[in-house]
């Protein structure tokens, strides 16, 4: 293309720029169904179980007792987690025989890398979940970085029932979101999964193989 073909080209297009006609709607709130807690919980649990999620609803006071069944099952021998968070201290104090697998994210990650790259699991707090697209919500920080969600084969995350919302924006909208935005916010509906050039699907290939949400009802 020479310069007076591109020349004419550009001006036929600012010419339709400039005479041109746009109606531009502003988008509409999108239509969130009104669900209550069970619904909730089922349709979350229905989505992100069909892109191999395993979810896990429990009683509030047992979700340690399936935690550990889970370690065992799956021969966890290294978990990492955040000293500082929410779970933190209830992990320390009642994983009994299994709290010598617990693994502290507590130092800077150059110095921590070698250790949760070699981890079998790590566990995180959710800050809520999106039950129509299957997605649980996380806000990395210093206390949880990303790197636990992200790095360890395993990824076990801890929800509150009532932190289950219907949709996306639901969940935007009830937290305020627009008064402490996030400088990080994860979306995550299941294990890592890609596929090459002959559409061949595979799991773990950029991060946890498996994701285990424990839903606490």
């Amino acid at each position: 293309m020479n310069d007076n073909t591109r020349t004419r080209i550009f001006a036929r297009l600012e010419s339709a720029v400039q005479h041109g006609s746009f109606n531009i709607s502003e988008p509409g709130k999108p239509e969130i169904p009104d669900l209550d807690k069970k619904q909730k919980i089922d349709l979350l649990k229905k989505n992100m179980e069909a892109v191999r999620t395993q979810v896990h609803v429990v009683e509030k006071e047992k979700w340690i007792d399936i935690l550990k069944n889970i370690i065992k099952d799956k021969n966890i021998n290294s978990l990492v987690y955040g000293p500082g968070t929410e779970i933190g201290t209830v992990l320390e104090q009642s994983l009994g025989e299994y709290r010598e697998k617990l693994i502290k994210y507590d130092r800077d990650i150059e110095d921590f890398k070698s250790i949760i790259f070699e981890s079998d699991a790590g566990i995180t707090t959710t800050l809520g979940a999106a039950a129509d697209t299957g997605a649980l919500i996380l806000w990395p920080d210093e206390k949880e970085p990303r790197l636990i969600s992200l790095v360890p084969s395993i990824h076990i995350a801890v929800l509150k029932a009532e932190n289950i919302y219907a949709g996306f924006s639901q969940a935007v909208e009830k937290q305020r979101w627009a008064e402490k935005m996030p400088t990080n916010a994860l979306l995550i509906s299941g294990p890592s999964k890609t596929a090459d050039i002959e559409l061949t699907l595979a799991f773990g290939v950029h991060g946890p193989k498996e994701l285990i949400v424990l839903v606490l009802d």
